[in-house]
């Protein structure tokens, strides 16, 4: 399963890596996510986040590890559980007129009985990867005023 969208924002790269590197704002971007929280390091390469999202009416909890981090240009973390391996990657360009391009890939990785159920799930995470380009669009268009 995997969802590739490119967000373009007026804001700055300098203020969209620093505000979308911290993933604790995935509360302010992410429709699906309940929580995130840093539970160590210090947002470079090593730091871990513990993730409560909701998918289809049912909570899971991840925790993600920064596996890259290339100031202003690239973030990619990794988040594990019972069921899952989630593959994260943002990557920042700037623009002509002084704004940010993101493109951000999710790649999920799904592990024993879901697996069989991978198909069925692709309108769901087509309207998550959907829903959550359009808020990230939002909250990172208030970052450049």
């Amino acid at each position: 399963m995997k969802i590739d969208r490119t967000v373009a924002t007026s804001a700055p790269t300098s203020e969209v890596f620093d505000f979308l590197a911290d993933f604790t704002t995935t509360e302010q971007w992410d429709p699906g996510t309940v929580r995130t929280e840093r539970i160590s390091g210090d947002g470079g390469v090593g730091t871990a986040y513990a993730n409560t999202s909701r998918f289809l009416g049912r909570t899971t909890d991840l925790t993600y590890v920064v596996e890259v981090y290339e100031p202003g240009t690239r973030v990619v973390l990794r988040g594990e559980n019972k069921s899952v391996v989630a593959h994260d990657t943002m990557t920042f360009v700037p623009t002509a007129t002084g704004g940010t391009s993101v493109r951000y890939v999710a790649e999920f990785d799904l592990k024993g009985l879901a697996r069989m159920v991978a198909p069925l799930l692709t309108p769901a995470f087509t309207r998550l990867g959907d829903d959550a380009s359009a808020q990230m669009r939002t909250t990172l268009d208030r970052l450049g005023r």
